[in-house]
């Protein structure tokens, strides 16, 4: 049986009387990497603060290693706030050294520790370096190695992959893998879908300060229509032909005389009912596509039909 990290219930949070988080509940088990997702505004880090104790909620309870969080806790747990901000005087394994302190490690220790994580993250060039002589991308990394540097049970990271380029991007979605594969559990946020796609165990969306899924990233994929995307010559009557199979939306953007129809098939039928409708029916395929699809769209698609679209959250 999984041990649960974090458990929120009926959790909920205003500021001067407009809802940032509502009655929200979701645990995260140990060993998993959980995606904490939503469009900007949607209530994250609000959450997740109130998960730290940063923040106290209005209402609900929340429970950190089984207990209300404190400071007691902290020195297990890694946050990555989404506010960066590290001493831009210092030097890299300098600031580095600092956060580990702070986590009660000792001074030779940590900054071996450092010197090796800054290598590790292509880094090591840094030493000696301030802060302020650093890129951007640069000083997030180390801001991250700060995270970690102590080595905690739980990882917390708000948006961190904001402000990176694509190669550091594969690098920090590498951390985060070999972080899990070490045993240790991560819960992080974030509004670009392909990260957690690749990354989690299990995803809980949120938009507007309610949740709206919690569940694997499988199960979210099945909340979107699967589509087929047909391209036949535009006299030949596909969407009536199709109807019965499902939703079909007709796109004029195909070109030589042809056009494009969408078809989101329902739950009893597959790509091939509509491959052999079109068969039997004459059509002349000029481009027959089932479409994967991606959690952006069942993300997009949950939003779209969220009894919540619309509420106004701070």
């Amino acid at each position: 049986m999984s041990e649960t990290i974090l458990t929120l219930e009926g959790v909920s949070k205003s500021y001067s009387g407009k809802p940032a988080v509502q009655n929200l509940g979701f645990t995260v088990e140990r060993g998993t990497i959980t995606g904490f997702l939503g469009p900007n505004g949607a209530g994250k880090t609000t959450s997740l603060r109130m998960s730290l104790g940063i923040l106290a909620p209005d209402a609900g309870e929340v429970r950190l290693f089984g207990k209300n969080p404190g400071a007691a806790a902290m020195d297990r747990v890694g946050f990555l706030p989404e506010e960066r901000g590290i001493y831009k005087k210092m030097k890299t394994e300098d600031v580095i050294v600092f956060y580990a302190r702070l986590k009660g490690m000792h001074k030779d220790k940590a900054l071996d520790r450092a010197v090796g994580m800054l290598k590790d993250f292509d880094l090591g060039h840094t030493v000696g370096m301030k802060v302020k002589e650093l890129s951007k991308g640069m000083a997030q990394k180390v801001q991250i190695i700060s995270t970690l540097i102590h080595e905690p049970e739980f990882i917390i990271l708000d948006e961190p992959f904001s402000g990176l380029d694509p190669v550091n991007q594969k690098s920090l979605e590498a951390m985060v893998k070999s972080q899990a594969d070490e045993g240790r559990t991560v819960l992080f946020s974030t509004h670009v879908m392909e990260h957690a796609e690749r990354l989690c165990n299990k995803i809980i969306l949120v938009t507007h300060g309610n949740k709206i899924f919690d569940g694997s990233v499988a199960e979210a994929l099945g909340e979107v229509p699967r589509r087929v995307i047909i391209e036949a010559p535009a006299d030949q009557n596909v969407g009536d032909m199709l109807g019965a199979l499902g939703d079909v939306v007709e796109d004029d953007q195909a070109e030589d005389g042809n056009r494009c129809w969408h078809v989101d098939m329902k739950t009893s039928v597959d790509a091939q009912d509509v491959l052999k409708a079109c068969v039997d029916g004459g059509v002349t395929l000029a481009r027959f596509e089932p479409v994967k699809a991606h959690l952006h769209d069942a993300f997009v698609h949950m939003v779209e039909a969220s009894p919540h679209k619309g509420q106004e959250t701070v």
